[in-house]
């Protein structure tokens, strides 16, 4: 049965691998970008996250589309790297703004039609650095904790409504961005990961839609890991 899908940042790398993934599916899929340029055979709606209005507007436009969303995934995020002493004010807001003010909006949001219908499917895209830390990210790092505890509250009010909420997080992901890293960057990268490799986007994506399934009717709150076992243990 196809489903309204609403994917946040889903405009290249993990998000567009996530997009193609409910596609493949069956399911109408729609996908917010900021910037740079719309991927094709998706209702795509640019949509800035920190602002309120754009959020607002971006929905009415989907609704009337495809109608309210079934399914969303909160993919959208920025990094201002920089270490602590050296980290601005803005370098610190910017982030969290995003990342997890940004995904309070969308949540929010969405899960209107959600009570209404009495049932959802949430999935929140973080990051095993917000389970590790790193140094030089501590916005990142502090944005993609914070939704870890955000989806678990929301588990916990929404869940008597059939809506469930579960945070997805990466590894290394082979991406435009860690392309662009030097070979002895890439090489310390995989040399702390178990399986001695960066993860496909599109095993990130499988992932996702596994939880946004009947199979996963069941499964709420929790943290699943999509990093080749860097991260175990947190």
């Amino acid at each position: 049965m196809s489903r309204s899908v609403l994917v946040i940042g889903g405009n290249r790398g993990i998000g567009l691998a996530i997009a193609r993934a409910f596609a493949d599916a069956g399911d109408k899929v729609a996908v917010t970008y900021r910037s740079g340029e719309p991927p094709e055979g998706f209702c795509a709606v640019r949509c800035d996250i920190t602002d309120a209005e754009q959020v607002e507007q971006a929905y009415k436009e989907i609704e009337e589309r495809q109608g309210p969303v079934e399914v969303l995934v909160a993919n959208a995020g920025i990094t201002r790297d920089q270490l602590l002493l050296r980290m601005s004010e803005e370098d610190f807001t910017s982030v969290l703004e995003t990342n997890l003010t940004g995904t309070f909006r969308v949540v929010k949001r969405a899960s209107r039609g959600m009570l209404r219908a009495r049932s959802g499917r949430i999935v929140l895209i973080s990051s095993v650095v917000g389970l590790l830390g790193s140094a030089g990210q501590a916005n990142y790092a502090a944005s993609k904790a914070g939704l870890v505890g955000f989806a678990r509250s929301i588990a916990r009010e929404l869940g008597s409504r059939s809506i469930t909420c579960n945070v997805v997080a990466p590894g290394f992901v082979d991406t435009d961005m860690t392309r662009a890293l030097s070979e002895e960057q890439r090489g310390k990268i995989v040399g702390q990961v178990p399986l001695g490799r960066y993860a496909r986007p599109e095993e990130v994506a499988s992932t996702v839609r596994f939880l946004a399934s009947e199979e996963a009717a069941y499964i709420t709150g929790a943290v699943i890991p999509v990093d080749g076992g860097l991260g175990m243990g947190h």
